[in-house]
């Protein structure tokens, strides 16, 4: 409305709050009122990366947006990061919430943790609506030329010493892209909720690989959007905010 500050979606003390989380101060950010819906962002993201989506979202729902383990102001000085831990963090700040089950909207890294969310904590999940996941790290499930740059940066950057926090985690996040996530085709069949799987056509995750997660989920629907990139969140988010709206309030 004219006359209001612009929320600054990550860095808002009205909605912001620690909870010790297994062994982290994990940070969450809640807005609106209704069903609850965990957002979970993408690998060196922070809540802010769903500021075009929160305001949609936060009128019928009550938005869950946190900073994964290791990015934003969930700092973590530990060595190890996978996305099993990031998953298992999630299930825990629900009970820390007091929540049953929640949707879960996932992009990127955080769509990868949707989907391991829902196959280790099945009631956890109501629905899921996961974008630009990837099962496993390499050229089939990266665009080959993507796999080619991570593989450069790492021969490059692996024998350089690292001093500072920065330094460190920076390193840790690459990592978890570069070895990581490990998920077969049969874990994906264990997911029970209905999901949407959901990948742009010119993503950095090939359709062909986006379709083979779906098609591996028992209650999938699949939406490859036109004229997209990664960021389909961004680069569209008026339809991604309502298809996925209307995922979530459909029977």
């Amino acid at each position: 409305m004219y006359g209001q500050a612009a929320v600054n979606y990550g860095n808002n003390p009205a909605a912001g709050k620690y909870y010790n989380i297994r062994g982290i101060r994990m940070y969450c950010e809640i807005y609106g009122s209704g069903k609850p819906l965990l957002m979970i962002h993408g690998n060196g993201g922070s809540i802010g990366s769903f500021a075009g989506n929160i305001p949609y979202f936060a009128k019928r729902y009550k938005v869950i947006a946190v900073d994964s383990r290791s990015q934003g102001k969930s700092i973590d000085t530990k060595d190890s990061l996978s996305f099993e831990m990031m998953a298992d963090d999630f299930a825990v700040l629900l009970d820390t919430l007091r929540i049953k089950s929640a949707y879960i909207l996932g992009w990127s890294d955080g769509g990868i943790t949707a989907l391991l969310l829902a196959i280790r904590h099945k009631n956890k999940v109501a629905k899921l609506a996961s974008t630009g996941a990837n099962l496993w790290p390499d050229s089939t499930a990266l665009m080959p030329s993507s796999w080619k740059s991570m593989n450069n940066q790492y021969k490059a950057s692996y024998n350089k010493k690292r001093t500072t926090y920065k330094e460190k985690n920076d390193w840790k996040l690459f990592m978890l892209d570069f070895k990581q996530p490990h998920i077969s085709l049969s874990s994906l069949k264990q997911i029970k909720c209905p999901a949407l799987i959901i990948g742009g056509d010119h993503d950095l995750i090939p359709v062909k690989h986006t379709a083979l997660i779906a098609q591996n989920i028992p209650k999938a629907l699949l939406w490859i959007v036109p004229n997209s990139g990664h960021a389909t969140l961004q680069e569209h988010k008026e339809d991604f905010n309502k298809k996925v709206d209307a995922f979530f309030q459909s029977n």
